[in-house]
């Protein structure tokens, strides 16, 4: 049974310490730099208050990492309190607002009192790629799906008979884009010799897609304000999306890689519908 309880409020470049005793007195109460020297110190003048500690946090990755890792290469106890459960309990302790000092206690308070929260491991290395990648390839999939949005909305405001018929999904509609966003520019290329140049570029099923693009080119005669300088955006925002989709696809690659790797890579993709990309995600949520 620990003797006094450690809770960390985790901020970008400081955090605030708290720690409380068995019946809840505060023996000390930190705001510290992220940085190795500074929580060094702090751990020592905590261990100097009891050896027997348990440390809590808010936050178990990102700007938390150097903290977790120092305490946790340290032989300590660390248990982790979501965010989401610190401000719900906090309703029910005295003083009004929220502040660092205030939630670092509720940390710690929570952590004297509960027997339910989870202890934190160190990492393994595999499992902290895995995070990184797959946290960029999110990141990546959302840049993308705005785009695609953007795109979307600016080739409405031209061209809708063309934007209706478009997956803006698949490569091929992104390739046309590039070079062709206006009725009169299909117009006066024609069938033929836009399914050549499709074809040229290895588009699928060009042949489809040029009648398709030409058909709603017939549809629509009148040109609208700003149409060239539109025209410019939609050619551009077309080769960003393709970019962010050679992008995910590289990572997709690498988190494939790495997550075959791994020693429960066999297990974890012999459930149904669980595939690398999954499976990298699952291992790096629960950290290997």
């Amino acid at each position: 049974m620990a003797r006094i309880w450690a809770g960390t409020d985790i901020g970008k470049t400081h955090h605030h310490c708290v720690v409380l005793d068995a019946e809840g007195r505060r023996l000390l109460s930190r705001r510290v730099l992220n940085d190795e020297p500074e929580l060094l110190a702090l751990l020592a003048d905590v261990l100097a208050l009891d050896e027997d500690v348990v440390w809590a946090v808010d936050v178990a990755d990102g700007m938390a990492a150097l903290w977790i890792n120092i305490v946790l290469a340290h032989g300590q106890q660390l248990v982790y309190i979501p965010g989401l459960a610190v401000n719900r309990a906090s309703a029910g302790y005295r003083g009004g607002g929220k502040t660092d000092a205030k939630d670092a206690a509720v940390i710690a308070d929570q952590a004297r009192m509960r027997r339910d929260l989870t202890v934190l491991r160190p990492d393994e290395e595999h499992a902290v790629e895995l995070r990184i990648l797959t946290g960029r390839r999110a990141d990546l999939s959302a840049d993308r799906t705005r785009r695609i949005n953007r795109l979307r909305g600016q080739l409405a405001s031209i061209f809708p008979a063309l934007e209706r018929i478009l997956d803006l999904g698949n490569l091929g509609p992104l390739i046309l884009l590039t070079g062709y966003q206006t009725p009169a520019a299909l117009r006066r290329t024609g069938r033929s010799r836009l399914a050549t140049w499709l074809r040229n570029r290895k588009v699928r099923g060009a042949e489809a897609l040029a009648q398709a693009a030409v058909e709603a080119a017939e549809r629509q005669h009148t040109t609208v304000p700003g149409e060239k300088i539109a025209a410019q955006v939609v050619h551009t925002l077309a080769k960003e999306v393709m970019g962010l989709g050679e992008q995910i696809a590289g990572i997709d690659k690498l988190v494939a890689a790495r997550f075959r790797e791994h020693r429960l890579a066999e297990v974890i993709a012999s459930m149904p519908g669980i595939g690398p990309l999954l499976g990298a995600e699952f291992l790096a949520a629960t950290a290997g």
